[in-house]
């Protein structure tokens, strides 16, 4: 799996990232892994997306159905971003099959807060 560097000046999306993207990547289709939560240690759900901003905004308010909306996982709390639409779909393949400790630890060493990153994704 090659995760896609970003430009350390650009403050892009990159794994685990608290930065804000660019106006450049938020335009661009830009494969990223994610994970969404309730609360620390609550219910999580790990998802692929080619617009994290728009996926995480459709949690947040509640657009579509399913078992995001059913358990209010709306908290952005890991992502990381891909060159490739496979890599990232293979990678969510990955983690889903991981343990639910291994997805806590993964989410503990990039955000061991478990701070809501959507505010560093949207640029609010």
């Amino acid at each position: 799996m090659t995760v896609a560097p970003l430009p350390a000046s650009s403050s892009g999306l990159t794994r685990g990232s608290l930065a804000k993207p660019s106006a450049t990547q938020a335009m661009m289709r830009q494969p990223a892994v994610y994970i969404v939560t309730n609360k620390p240690r609550g219910s999580l759900y790990i998802g692929m997306t080619g617009d994290l901003t728009h996926r995480v905004w459709q949690h947040r308010t509640h657009a579509l159905p399913g078992f995001t909306d059913r358990y209010n996982l709306t908290r952005l709390i890991w992502f990381e971003t891909h060159f490739e639409f496979c890599e990232a779909i293979r990678r969510e393949k990955a983690l889903k099959r991981w343990t639910r400790d291994w997805k806590i630890s993964l989410v503990e060493r990039d955000n061991p807060g478990w701070r809501d990153l959507w505010q560093d994704i949207c640029g609010a």
